[in-house]
């Protein structure tokens, strides 16, 4: 059994991601449900995501979405993955932290990120622009400044202020060193690129400042995780987000999932074909055994504490039971 598997957290973040012939109000009844069975399985916590005018994504409003999670939940931990935080004004996010952390004390975490929109339309909508993402350390203070009522401008935030509501920042390019200067616990991925994400998770530990909200370095690793009865059925998982991710290099728009059977029997242009092919690489996928042994190659490379898994696909219940094999690795190596 493997220790280190045993030592480390096990959470989720889920896109509500839609899929063809589904509507955008399924796949946020789906996102709610699977954060029940997931506290059922022991997963630690549960994220929601946000993206704006992204045909296949309906979560836009991760607060939001995060108090439908939390209230039909009891114990797991909801939160964002993240909340991208210069698209809005730091008063508002924790006010909406506050109300959220006031209704379910305990259990909501905000996960902060610096993305300003996928695309230049969505970022003209939101009356945002790309420099924004340069002020996201500036923002962050703002915010946590918030709950500590430090603000210069005599304004208080309620019901936020005197709250503590773990924040963690999604580090990509420059956010590790954001995260590692405003002491706060890091989420880093992806998979795909272990040597990019070892120099990430390095730069942040080395120079990580103890504050009063992580007195020591905190690291969680992100990416795709399928586990299935054979190998090939793991693979499977993954084509439906491989293929949307092709057609989003390709089109400039990221689609609703489609089923892996549609996907084998498209004809793909070299380009196409090329995108697809790279995402299908580089996740941990396979049988409980071949996964066992990734993680633990992974968080021996890392000595990440806690592992976001951020598997998205056509099939929910091939998702679910990838979900339900991954606690049953975690539960045996915990003996």
């Amino acid at each position: 059994m493997s220790s280190v598997i045993a030592a480390t957290r096990f959470s989720v973040l889920d896109r509500s991601r839609t899929r063809e012939g589904h509507s955008n109000a399924e796949a946020l009844r789906d996102t709610v449900a699977l954060a029940q069975r997931l506290e059922q399985l022991g997963y630690h916590r549960f994220w929601v995501s946000e993206h704006h005018g992204v045909p296949g994504v309906a979560g836009s409003a991760p607060t939001v979405l995060a108090a439908a999670v939390a209230a039909a939940t009891r114990t797991i931990r909801v939160g964002t993955g993240g909340v991208m935080l210069p698209n809005h004004r730091p008063l508002v996010v924790a006010e909406q932290f506050g109300v959220l952390e006031s209704l379910f004390p305990g259990r909501i975490d905000m996960g902060l990120g610096r993305s300003v929109g996928f695309t230049d339309g969505v970022r003209r909508a939101l009356g945002r622009g790309k420099d924004d993402a340069v002020d996201f350390a500036a923002q962050l203070e703002e915010l946590v400044g918030w709950f500590r009522g430090t603000s210069p401008t005599g304004v208080h935030a309620r019901p936020a202020e005197g709250l503590t509501v773990p924040a963690f920042v999604l580090a990509m390019g420059e956010g590790a060193a954001i995260a590692a200067r405003a002491g706060l616990p890091m989420v880093i991925g992806d998979l795909r690129n272990r040597e990019k994400m070892r120099r990430g998770i390095d730069h942040y530990r080395t120079r990580f400042r103890p504050s009063d909200l992580a007195a020591e370095p905190y690291v969680v690793v992100s990416g795709t995780v399928a586990v299935a009865a054979t190998t090939e059925q793991a693979h499977r998982l993954l084509i439906p987000e491989a293929w949307s991710m092709a057609y989003s290099r390709t089109h400039g728009t990221f689609p609703p999932l489609p089923p892996a059977d549609r996907v084998a029997s498209l004809t793909m242009t070299a380009k196409e074909r090329d995108f697809y092919e790279s995402g299908l690489g580089g996740h941990i996928a396979g049988t409980e055994e071949e996964v066992a042994d990734e993680l633990e190659t992974l968080l021996k490379d890392t000595g990440a504490q806690e592992v976001l898994v951020t598997t998205s696909t056509y099939d929910r219940e091939g998702l679910l039971d990838s979900y339900r094999r991954l606690a049953g690795i975690v539960r045996r190596a915990r003996g």
